[in-house]
C-alpha cells in the first residue's frame, strides 16, 4: 500500500513574513521574493520538500522584522514552484493547507524558524452553516457586480464549494478588506463566524458601493444636461 504522506500538525516550520498579503487555506497565490532571508528559507523548503509558514508582518515597510512584529497565526503552504529571476529575486507559487500558531522563535540566524502548531476548526451546527453559506454566496454575487474587480469566475466558483471553510476563505481572500481585518478572519476558527464576519464585511461595502454608484450616475446625468 502507498504511504500517504501526513502534514505534521506541530513541528519547526521556516517562516516566510508576507509585507501586504495574507494567504488563506486553499489558495493558490504567487508571490514575488527579493529577501535574503525569505529567499534562504523557501530554499531550506525545497530542499527538504517541507511545507513553509506564511506568516503575514505588522508593518508592510519592515524590511527585516523582529519575531514580535510578525502576526503569530499564519498558513502553513506547500511550495508548487520556484522560480528564480534573472534580477535575483524569486517567483514563488504556493499553495495554503491549515492555519497554524507560532508558539515561538528559534535562534537560527540565517532566516525566520519557529516552532507551530496547526489549528483546527470547532464542530458547528451543520445546518446553521449550510443557512450562512447560501447568504455568502448571494452577498458574494452582489459584492462581485458592484465592485467590478474581481472576476465573475471567481463567484461561479465560490458557488460550487461545497466545503464551507474554504467557502469562507475563498470570499474573505477576495474581499477589499485592510490587512488586520484578513488577518483577523485567518485567526477566526469557527467557520459560522468567519461566515458571519464575510457577510458583515460585504454587507458594508456594498453599501457603500451602491452609494458610490448612485454618485455616478448622477453626476454623470448631470453633466450631459449641461453638454445639451
Amino acid at each position: 500500500m502507498a504511504k500517504v504522506s501526513k502534514a505534521p500538525s506541530d513541528g519547526v516550520f521556516a517562516v516566510l513574513p508576507l509585507r501586504d498579503i495574507v494567504v488563506f487555506p486553499h489558495m493558490i497565490v504567487p508571490l514575488f521574493v527579493g529577501r535574503e532571508k525569505s529567499i534562504k528559507a523557501l530554499e531550506e523548503v525545497m530542499g527538504q520538500e517541507k511545507q513553509i509558514l506564511l506568516a503575514t508582518q505588522m508593518n508592510a515597510a519592515d524590511d527585516d522584522p523582529e519575531p514580535g512584529a510578525i502576526f503569530d497565526i499564519g498558513t502553513l503552504a506547500n511550495v508548487l514552484q520556484l522560480l528564480k529571476l534573472p534580477d535575483g529575486t524569486v517567483k514563488v507559487l504556493v499553495e495554503g493547507a491549515s492555519r497554524a500558531k507560532i508558539v515561538s522563535f528559534t535562534d537560527r540566524p540565517d532566516f525566520h524558524e519557529a516552532h507551530a502548531v496547526a489549528l483546527a476548526e470547532p464542530e458547528e451546527e451543520e445546518v446553521e452553516v449550510e443557512a450562512l453559506a447560501r447568504s455568502v454566496v448571494t452577498d458574494f454575487e452582489n459584492y462581485v457586480k458592484l465592485n467590478k474587480k474581481i472576476s465573475p469566475e471567481v463567484v461561479g466558483a465560490a458557488s460550487q464549494i461545497d466545503d464551507y471553510s474554504k467557502l469562507a476563505d475563498t470570499v474573505a481572500s477576495h474581499l477589499a478588506i485592510k490587512i488586520p481585518e484578513k488577518q483577523e478572519m485567518l485567526a477566526t476558527l469557527s467557520v459560522k463566524e468567519r461566515l458571519e464576519k464575510a457577510m458583515g464585511f460585504m454587507e458594508a461595502e456594498i453599501s457603500v458601493l451602491q452609494v458610490e454608484k448612485r454618485i455616478r450616475s448622477r453626476v454623470k446625468r448631470q453633466m450631459e444636461k449641461t453638454q445639451r
